[in-house]
């Protein structure tokens, strides 16, 4: 079994390392320019066309992360970069929806009780007591209810503000009220307070966070964007917290990473930046999940995670 490695990082060595002691009957090798060589399996992180292209007998591409839209993106771009004969496979989880959970329920808690506004007060040295929001109007939209979105908000509802959830095709859970395909959007971003985005970035998702959705929003909404970066129109957001249809933003992903310095973003006090860290990818986990998902197609069994090319998750 012969397994191809590769991320632009410099923590490769890292990865292989763990690897092997995960799959000590493979042959690994990180991919290198002009490595055409056999191989069974590809573990990759945004590769390059040429380490995919034209790669016969590849029979699964693992991506080290939930995303797989810089994979996606190479394919629209470059149809045939992708192998008939391989599945794409994503990371389910690894260890990333507790923390994803982490950071929307404090950005959360942090609108309803508006210590965002009380760090401004801070600055200001002004002693005031705000009230907080009433909790029973405070609804929560998750847009995206795949593997993190379904643990975010679960994680909301013991909170005791409405919760929704929005995804293609309908979905159940406990204590959210859920909707579903296109003729239910606008119902479901209707009057919500806090809208967070995590939904896969596809064709049809891009640019989805825009004047028109900030506009079915309650007003003096918050929105908190853990997907990516290309699902915001940057000048729509700035337009909104700007007429106040948006109070607060709190943003992790960016169309431009690291964010430039002389980016507007920085300079809006309204927007909380963080760079790109609600959710990492762990490592431990990820090489077992990977390994144990190489053994089952090893043994001809099917996995999970694996990836529709033409819905784009």
């Amino acid at each position: 079994m012969k397994i191809l490695f590769y991320t632009p990082q410099n923590d490769a060595a890292t990865w292989l390392h763990d690897f092997n002691r995960a799959l000590p009957e493979a042959e690994l090798r990180e991919w290198q320019a002009g490595d055409t060589a056999p191989a069974d399996f590809a573990i990759v992180w945004r590769p390059p066309r040429e380490m995919l292209a034209e790669r016969a007998g590849l029979r699964a591409i693992f991506n080290l992360g939930a995303g797989v839209d810089a994979i996606l993106a190479l394919e629209r771009a470059h149809p045939g970069t992708l192998p008939r004969s391989a599945q794409l496979v994503r990371l389910e989880d690894s260890g990333m929806a507790p923390q994803m959970a982490e950071y929307v329920t404090h950005a959360v808690l942090r609108y309803l009780r508006r210590f965002d506004e009380y760090e401004s007060l801070q600055a200001q040295r002004r002693w005031k007591v705000l009230d907080p929001h009433p909790r029973d109007t405070f609804t929560v939209g998750v847009l995206g209810l795949g593997v993190l979105g379904t643990h975010v908000a679960r994680a909301l509802v013991p909170f005791g503000m409405p919760v929704r959830g929005y995804s293609r095709s309908a979905r159940q859970i406990d204590g959210v009220t859920t909707f579903a395909g296109e003729a239910q959007f606008e119902a479901f971003l209707s009057g919500v307070k806090v809208l967070v985005n995590l939904l896969p970035h596809t064709p049809d998702t891009h640019d989805v966070l825009n004047r028109r959705t900030f506009s079915k929003l309650a007003r003096g909404a918050y929105l908190i964007n853990v997907a990516r970066g290309a699902h915001l129109v940057e000048q729509d957001l700035l337009e909104a917290l700007a007429d106040g249809q948006i109070a607060a933003a709190t943003l992790d992903v960016f169309r431009e990473e690291p964010l430039p310095v002389d980016h507007l973003f920085w300079q809006e006090p309204r927007i909380t930046i963080t760079p790109h860290s609600s959710a990492q990818t762990l490592r431990e986990e990820s090489v077992a999940q990977v390994a144990q998902k190489i053994a089952a197609l090893m043994r001809g069994e099917a996995v999970s995670g694996v990836v529709d090319i033409a819905r784009g998750y």
